[in-house]
């Protein structure tokens, strides 16, 4: 890839911006970037005039959303853009702009996508000095630490808007990634991951100015936002669990009869036995496959038809049994609880059975 500063464009996304996004622009303009795009994403008429300054002043190009769509939608129509108008640049990299991104990383992400084009490149924040906002040190290794534990992605800073991407990895995969707010830079990580595409990352000073409250980051709800896909997860497990338990109980009002009526065995009680296997079997299967129906479609996306998806799937819940059954017995004998040994094993089993069905079983081609 050629020249960083006129194949690279510069994409800032903004919603209410205040005096830092002209400074943001003036300070890249005048270090040579001759593409700036800027997403006004439903910003108020007061607002707009910063946008009107950077357009006279610095010849950015303004893409202009009537509404709040949010961050994902703003990031995807500058892409969309340089897709279909810009077919001299061949890269972008995305800068907040509330003024947290200094031009000298700007500049080094930019330099990174021309040397490594098949890579997505991550200006990672250092999130070890007391200064940074709570909101901020808590979210950012919270999430890092989960999305290491259930995705295997290793990475140091899983929110920054600092990123690089050629313009291949964008018409590939980042613009048709799901996501309208911040669960989209979430999803490009989940992308990346699933294509296989490479993570650079490369530290940034971090900036917070007047403790990060120019953020439109809302704690609780982009976290439900974020963790979506996993918290489906949960749901369908935890529903799978009462269909379970409901089928077992009903089955006793149907199965019965029918097998005390039509078994003359009683001795030791082993129509009774039959009666519990068979009911433990039939409302089993049930669960299983709606679980199997509701991962598949819902929480995993997969549309495939393919015979083997129902194969991994079982020989993944018949080892996690085996396995259950195995640790409950010969481990963590110090805890003489047998149910709290079960509750610990089969929540580590749970998670690591996320990662599975999404890397394995569920991975689409």
């Amino acid at each position: 890839m050629g020249n960083y500063l006129t194949d690279i464009a510069i994409v800032i996304p903004a919603l209410n911006p205040s005096e830092r996004m002209v400074t943001l622009v003036k300070q890249c303009k005048e270090a040579g970037f001759e593409n700036i795009i800027l997403v006004d994403d439903g910003s108020s008429i007061e607002n707009r005039i910063h946008f009107k300054t950077c357009k006279e002043l610095y010849h950015c190009r303004v893409l202009r959303h009537v509404v709040n769509f949010g961050k994902g939608m703003a990031l995807k129509s500058a892409f969309n853009h340089i897709l279909e108008n810009r077919p001299d640049i061949m890269g972008t990299v995305t800068v907040d702009c509330d003024g947290q991104h200094v031009l000298k990383d700007i500049i080094t992400c930019a330099k990174l996508v021309c040397e490594h084009p098949d890579e997505l490149i991550l200006g990672c924040r250092q999130f070890d000095n007391p200064k940074i906002p709570w909101r901020s040190r808590f979210g950012n290794k919270l999430t890092c630490r989960i999305i290491r534990l259930l995705c295997g992605i290793a990475i140091s800073d899983t929110q920054t808007g600092l990123r690089g991407m050629s313009r291949e990895l964008i018409a590939k995969h980042f613009a048709n990634t799901k996501g309208e707010r911040f669960e989209y830079e979430m999803n490009m990580l989940l992308c990346a991951k699933e294509n296989q595409i490479p993570f650079h990352e490369f530290p940034i000073e971090t900036i917070y100015l007047e403790n990060n409250e120019s953020s439109h980051f809302n704690p609780f709800i982009d976290s439900i936002r974020i963790y979506k896909v996993f918290l489906k997860f949960m749901l369908s497990s935890f529903s799978s669990f009462i269909l379970d338990i409901s089928l077992f109980y009903l089955l006793r009002f149907i199965l019965f009869p029918i097998v005390g009526e039509t078994t003359e065995i009683s001795f030791l009680g082993i129509h009774i036995l039959l009666l519990t296997f068979l009911r433990n079997v039939i409302a089993r299967l049930g669960s299983s496959l709606y679980n199997f129906t509701i991962n598949k479609r819902q929480v995993f996306h997969n549309d495939s038809k393919d015979i083997k998806i129902l194969f991994r799937y079982y020989t993944l819940c018949i080892c996690q049994l085996l396995i259950s059954t195995l640790l409950v017995d010969y481990t963590l004998h110090f805890i003489p609880f047998r149910t709290v040994r079960k509750c610990i094993i089969d929540t580590i089993l749970f998670m690591i059975s996320f990662q599975i069905q999404r890397e394995w079983v569920f991975k689409r081609n």
